[in-house]
């Protein structure tokens, strides 16, 4: 019997290629375990920045008001669990190596890629559990993506920005295009962001969805210690600030909400009242006080990276802010720079971390990137741990460390900081 962490190996073996778009894989796996048509309401969230926020916007606001919920999101930060969740925890290690099973024995000869494996697993789960309501973040793209081949109740585009080009095009529009393949006929679909590309009202006529979107169609009215939301002639006022930080939280909730409502699932303002001052949500400007504070955040495209850049002007230093960054190679280095660039002071700091793999930048290639962008010298480190070692030596009281860049910056250095920060 393979553990956990072999089905894991197992799967990145399967098929030649990590990504190979296509939904007939997908489809004839899903049909085999008898799970291609969920008998219970499904939300599909895409988009390029946001998908996360809103995905724990909806399960906690869900979860507040009874309904069991199955969440599938991606990637994890530390332990593949964390990808799947019912009820509002993480899928344990032993159901999760029965449900891959399961998936294997009904695959047969088709090579799945890694993402299509568990996104068969976490529905064959969801069945399993009885969830109520079905939430499904997007991995990547949208039309072509493994979860689309799910049919979603109410579908969701939270924001478009340019990343992950050579896949999904190189303008707006064409990014936009490939969103919104999960809307679907007579449905409900969600767009969350004030700037709207085209193509996603043209696909939405063409597919013949019922497109509302941030701004005419509902909104967030944000007054001194609270919010109104609205979405038509329905009006919530009184409301607490959800609990992630940043401006773009409202806006985020908003279109949680507008979902819920669109889809007949929206709960009483008490349910709604909790879940938003509950939700968490690790490594999005995740902060954790003490002498020095440490903020962690999966940032690692230019518009998010502008939204983090936000968030720290917001809650100003209380002494110096001292960067951790770590990219992948193929995203746009100078971008994220310039975005953050303006939230340094002249007395700042910054460490480049290298980050392994065939995909990882090397801190002295980040490091020649950045330095220029961020008019100073940047330290190197050899991996993440590295780079929070020199924070930690560096730091005086009242500072505050800001580790940013990548899921795979940012969950080793949450790690780090456990076994190294965390009060014992």
């Amino acid at each position: 019997m393979r553990t956990l962490s072999e089905w894991l190996d197992h799967q990145q073996r399967i098929h030649p290629r990590g990504i190979d778009f296509s939904l007939e894989r997908i489809a004839a796996v899903l049909k085999r375990l008898g799970i291609d048509r969920p008998r219970v309401p499904v939300i599909t969230v895409g988009g390029t920045n946001g998908k996360g926020s809103v995905t724990a916007l909806l399960e906690a606001v869900l979860g507040a008001a009874g309904w069991r919920v199955g969440l599938y999101s991606s990637p994890h930060l530390v332990r593949y669990e964390e990808r799947i969740r019912i009820g509002g925890n993480e899928i344990d290690a032993a159901r999760l190596v029965s449900v891959f099973e399961r998936v294997e024995a009904a695959r047969g000869d088709l090579a799945l890629t890694y993402f299509e494996y568990g996104t068969a697993a976490a529905l064959a789960a969801f069945a399993a559990a009885e969830a109520g309501v079905l939430v499904l973040e997007v991995g990547m793209g949208g039309r072509l993506d493994a979860v689309n081949a799910v049919d979603a109740d109410v579908a969701v585009v939270v924001s478009i920005s340019l990343d992950h080009c050579e896949y999904l095009g190189t303008t707006l529009e064409a990014i936009g295009r490939e969103k919104a393949g999960i809307f679907r006929a007579g449905r409900p679909a969600i767009f969350g962001s004030g700037a709207m590309p085209a193509s996603i009202a043209s696909e939405a006529a063409r597919i013949g969805a019922r497109l509302e979107r941030l701004g005419p169609d509902f909104s967030a009215q944000v007054g001194l210690h609270d919010w109104s939301w609205q979405r038509g002639a329905m009006r919530i006022d009184g409301l607490p600030p959800p609990g992630l930080a940043g401006r773009i939280q409202f806006d985020n909730a908003a279109t949680a909400l507008a979902a819920l409502a669109a889809g007949g699932l929206l709960p009483p303002r008490a349910a709604i009242a909790q879940g938003l001052a509950g939700v968490r949500l690790a490594g999005r400007f995740e902060r954790l006080a003490g002498p020095v504070d440490w903020i962690f955040d999966v940032a690692h495209n230019p518009a998010s990276a502008s939204v983090l850049a936000a968030a720290l002007g917001e809650q100003p230093s209380r002494g110096r802010t001292l960067l951790v960054v770590g990219m992948l190679a193929d995203k746009d280095v100078a971008g994220v720079g310039r975005a953050i660039a303006g939230a340094l002071g002249p007395r700042d700091l910054a460490c480049a971390a290298s980050l392994p793999g065939e995909r990882g930048l090397g801190a002295a290639a980040l490091a020649a990137q950045l330095g220029p962008v961020l008019q100073r010298p940047l330290t190197t480190a050899a991996s993440v741990e590295d780079g929070c070692a020199w924070a930690a030596r560096t730091a005086r009281t009242r500072d505050r460390v800001v580790v940013f860049g990548s899921f795979l910056t940012v969950g080793p250095a949450r790690e780090w900081h456990r076994l190294y920060c965390a009060p014992r």
